[in-house]
Order: C-alpha cells, then structure tokens, then sequence
C-alpha cells in the first residue's frame, strides 16, 4: 500500500507541469485579421490540445480597450497604439507583426463595374466635397466608365477599427486637409456618411444604398467577392488591391522597421505597390501579468514557423523574409 501511495504522488508530480501548461489564453480585437487567427487558433490547438486560444473579433479600438484593461492575454489590432495609449497600457507594449493586407474601396454604383480612384478623390469624397458620381474629378479619373447624375452615399466604420485606421492613415498621407481636419485614428470624426459596425455592418449599407461607398479589408472582399475600386499609387499607377500588391508595398519595411515594429506602409513607394496596405499586430506584454507568456512565446513561435505558410491561402500576404527574423527575435524575449 505505501509503495502503491508513493507512485501515485510520483505520477501526480510528474503530471503537475503538463497541467500547469493546459493554459487557456484569452484574445480581442482586429476583424481584418479575424480569418487567419481563427484559422491558426485551431490549428494550434491540435499541436497544443492542452491549450485553448479564444478570440473576439470585436475590432482593433475594442482589442486595444481590454488589453489595456488586461481583461484579455492578448490585443489584436491594425493601427498601432500610440505612446499615450502604451503609457495607459502600463509603458510596456510589444507589438507583434503577424501579416499584411490590405483596404479596398467598395461601391455600388448602377452601370459601373470598373473604378479608377486616387488618394485626393477619395479625400474628397470622405471630406463631403465631392457629393456626385458625374463629378469633373471622378470623370476624369474614369473616362470610360459611364457614372451616373447620383449623389455619392458614404459609408464608414462606425466602431473602433484597425480598417480605418490604415484607411484614414493613407488618406493623411495624400491629403494635407483630411490630416488638419479629421487625421488619424482608429476612431475618427467622420465629416459625412453613415456608419455600419463591422465589416459586415459597411458592406450591408453598400449593398443597401445605390450610389454607396465604402471600406473593408481586402480579404473580406476576396472572400465575399465584392467589386471594388482599383486606386492610384505613389507612382501614378492604378493599382488593384491584390496579395502581390500588398507585399510590393511592403519590400522596403525590412530595412526602415524601427525596433518596436509601429511602421506604417500606405502610400509606399513603387510601381506595384497597393496604396492602403498595411501590417496587422498582435498585442503582448514581455512579461505576461497572468503569467501566461511562456503559452503566448511558444504559439508565436509556431505562427513564425508553421502559420505564415497559411497566410496566402486565406488572403493575406506572410511576413517578409528579413521583418520575420526579426519578430523571431523579439518572441524569444517574451516572460
């Protein structure tokens, strides 16, 4: 009987570890990003079966919200934090790339399939200055579409969201009045338009307005086979929103990448490159509070290795080779 005891307790110690590591971790934020971390999550947890990952695509303003209230083990968003936001999250924040997208503008516009615009129409549509399809800009952008006498119905986020963001962020870099009237934000004060919560929530105001506008993550449109409109780049070229487009735009991040990763790619240079593209971020403290981070590291380091071979199945461009090396060494540093 006590030998029986002690190979019991022998095999409850050895067991302790393993149920220390059958963690859960909890996660919020990013819609744009929502298809591949639902995706990795469960593919995760067949190589962790102790490990259960669950996400809230709530938007990139509501993962950055509860992150900074540590309600979640991890934020998920598309516009980085700034340093008033990190100094609120504690002054410790690392912001983890995982993949590239990019943000297409939809339209529904009777008689028009194809759509040519540039960053100041855009602008100017979303600042309320350009309120008709048959304007002199738009006809000039499009002289072989037949646009319509109709009023331009605008439609944008109405919740925090890493979509507009990278959207409005473009529209900074393109227009010097957008940046002195509305700016940057994951939330901004929009001049005109309806708001739709979602990607789900612009789409639906799209489909249900003729003469409508909007905004939504090129994987979104892939995956709901939406038109959308093809938009001049930096180099005056019209350029679809695409995977190689996206990844053009983001040849040069590996050599200006600062150290904590908050780089912005809208507006990049080059022939090929998609104008509102951007990298998506998951949001990690070095040292977990909950004690979670050795879960946290070890996932990253599966995403690093195995995930990013998924990335393009599912619309999204992976890490370039030389950003990847040097997120791999920034995970090794995560508590």
């Amino acid at each position: 009987m006590k030998r029986m005891l002690t190979m019991i307790a022998a095999a409850a110690l050895l067991a302790a570890p393993a149920a220390a590591r059958a963690k859960s971790l909890v996660g919020a934020g990013s819609t744009f990003g929502y298809p591949i971390y639902s995706k990795w999550f469960a593919e995760y947890h067949k190589v962790k079966p102790g490990l259960q990952i669950n996400y809230q695509s709530i938007g990139s303003g509501g993962g950055i919200l509860q992150f900074t209230n540590k309600t979640v083990d991890f934020g998920a968003t598309d516009g980085p934090m700034n340093d008033a936001q990190i100094e609120k999250a504690g002054g410790k924040v690392l912001h983890i790339p995982t993949v590239l997208g990019g943000v297409v503008p939809i339209f529904n516009v009777a008689g028009v399939k194809e759509l040519r615009l540039d960053g100041p129409a855009l602008a100017g549509i979303y600042l309320g200055k350009i309120t008709m399809w048959n304007d002199p800009a738009l006809v000039k952008l499009n002289p072989r579409a037949k646009l319509p006498a109709e009023p331009i119905v605008v439609i944008h986020r109405a919740d925090g969201s890493g979509t507009t963001y990278c959207f409005v962020d473009y529209l900074s870099k393109v227009s010097p009045e957008w940046k002195a009237k509305v700016g940057l934000g994951t939330s901004v004060d929009w001049p005109v338009g309806l708001g739709g919560k979602g990607s789900e929530g612009v789409t639906g105001l799209v489909k249900q307005n003729p003469g409508a506008i909007g905004y939504v993550e090129l994987i979104y449109a892939l995956q709901n086979k939406l038109g959308y409109a093809s938009v001049r780049n930096r180099a005056g070229v019209f350029v679809k929103g695409t995977l190689a487009g996206v990844t053009a735009a983001a040849a040069g991040a590996a050599r200006t990448m600062p150290k904590d990763f908050r780089v912005s790619i809208t507006n990049a240079p080059g022939r090929t490159a998609y104008p509102i593209s951007t990298f998506t971020w998951l949001l990690v403290y070095p040292k977990n509070p909950a004690g979670k981070g050795v879960e946290i590291r070890d996932f990253l380091r599966w995403e690093l290795k195995s995930g990013q071979k998924m990335a393009a199945g599912l619309g999204y461009a992976p890490l370039p080779l030389a950003v990847k090396a040097k997120v791999a060494r920034v995970v090794e540093t995560i508590e």
